[in-house]
């Protein structure tokens, strides 16, 4: 299948793909709750030292949170929304 049929079928109005971002952020987020604590305990208290003294902490919570908020996971969740969308207009023929 080509880029431009697979972009094709894949395409989705902007406020879905806002709302599907979101929701992708969302459980990101939740996903790497641990992370987000670790870099929030080592933040606390701190103000430009931040950069430095966190580093660790901030390349880990980024790592974890790109597994879960990349384009190939907004594709997925664009084909999920559309085969979803279709099931339900068939089911109302």
């Amino acid at each position: 299948m080509g880029y431009v049929q697979e972009a094709r079928e894949n395409h989705v109005k902007k406020k879905v793909e806002e709302a599907l971002r979101s929701k992708m952020k969302q459980k990101a987020l939740k996903q790497c709750d641990q992370y987000t604590t670790k870099y929030a305990e080592c933040a606390s208290g701190r103000t430009i030292s931040v950069v430095w003294q966190c580093r660790k902490q901030a390349k880990e919570l980024n790592e974890c949170l790109h597994q879960y908020t990349n384009d190939s996971v907004l594709e997925e969740m664009k084909k999920a929304y559309i085969l979803q969308q279709n099931e339900q207009g068939s089911l109302r023929v």
